[in-house]
């Protein structure tokens, strides 16, 4: 399955402490859990002795500790120390199953299989890029538990047509609902689609008036995709970078999912607080929509639900999908 092969974000990387904590990825139970270094892991949540959950135990001398038997395990996995028989020496059939992990954008990643060729990145985009890191301000929404398909959750991040519905006052208006023409094209890892515009009375938390807003949207990996919003006359932008909004959706079950978004902005001012619970407001309004949805897994074939010329980007979508052989969380 391809998807094993991707990286996806499992939890925020400040919410995996001392303590160890359970995450599901693609049908798969977690571990995820910090050593003595701090550095994080992610293993099956499964100990290989009696098939206890290791979430349920704890971190104990930088090893993770089984709560059943007390067995523990050092950060490759292997065991070494079983308590009831303390002269043993564990070999290879003790070991704890890990999987690939890193940290990027303030969230742990997690890869269940090395992929036969290159590795696709988890982001290259110049908001989140290295380089940009002091001078746009990153934060985090979420997590959001969502009763939906990932790429469902995804195609309505890309869907600038609902906002005079299901955003409206926010991001559109039912009085001015029509999006332009834009140009859709592929890319390396994805799709991308420029000079999409729409009329928002509220773009974001610091507007006062209504505008003609210009985004830039782009899919970067199946579940995973980025709005660059253009600068809007009188604003400050910064060398050329433009404020990015991220979603980052970890698929749970074929119709389960927890998502993040991921900003990167222009503003040093606004509490975090004040930042996310706009971001908040607007994944609230779209989670009843995205979970009434049916089917719940997005449909690929052209001719499974009716389409317009506002849905290029989710069509090109689909396609890219179809094309990268993905199967979880979609219908053929």
């Amino acid at each position: 399955m391809i998807e094993r092969t991707l990286w996806h974000p499992v939890a925020l990387a400040h919410a995996v402490g001392a303590q160890p904590v359970a995450a599901v990825l693609l049908g798969e139970e977690l571990v995820l859990w910090r050593d003595g270094e701090g550095a994080a892991h992610a293993w099956a949540d499964q100990c290989p002795h009696r098939g206890a959950r290791f979430s349920l135990g704890r971190v104990t001398d930088g090893q993770l500790e089984c709560p059943y038997h007390g067995w523990r395990f050092q950060a490759g996995g292997q065991c070494t120390h079983i308590p009831a028989v303390p002269g043993f020496t564990p070999g290879a059939r003790h070991c704890a199953r890990t999987f690939d992990t890193r940290e990027a954008h303030g969230m742990l990643w997690v890869r269940l299989a090395a992929p036969e060729g290159p590795a696709l990145p988890i982001h290259d985009l110049p908001a989140f890029a290295a380089e940009a890191e002091p001078r746009l301000r990153k934060t985090t929404s979420g997590p959001y538990l969502v009763q939906a398909s990932a790429p469902r959750i995804i195609e309505n991040f890309l869907d600038m047509a609902h906002f005079g519905y299901v955003h409206e006052g926010w991001l559109g208006s039912r009085e001015r609902p029509e999006i332009p023409p834009y140009e859709v094209t592929p890319t390396l890892h994805g799709v991308k689609a420029t000079g999409c515009r729409a009329w928002q009375p509220r773009s974001s938390i610091h507007a006062e008036s209504g505008a003609q807003v210009e985004y830039t949207y782009e899919v970067t990996a199946p579940y995973a995709a980025v709005l660059t919003k253009q600068p809007e006359p009188g604003s400050t932008a910064i060398d050329g970078l433009w404020e990015s909004i991220a979603m980052f959706v970890c698929p749970v079950t074929e119709e389960t999912s927890v998502a993040w978004t991921r900003m990167a902005m222009n503003d040093f001012d606004s509490p975090d607080a004040r930042l996310i619970a706009f971001q908040d407001t607007i994944f609230g309004q779209d989670q009843p929509i995205l979970e009434s949805q049916r089917p719940k897994r997005l449909p690929l074939a052209p001719d499974a639900e009716a389409h317009s010329a506002a849905d290029r980007l989710s069509a090109a979508y689909r396609r890219y999908l179809k094309q990268s052989g993905i199967g979880f969380g979609v219908t053929a």
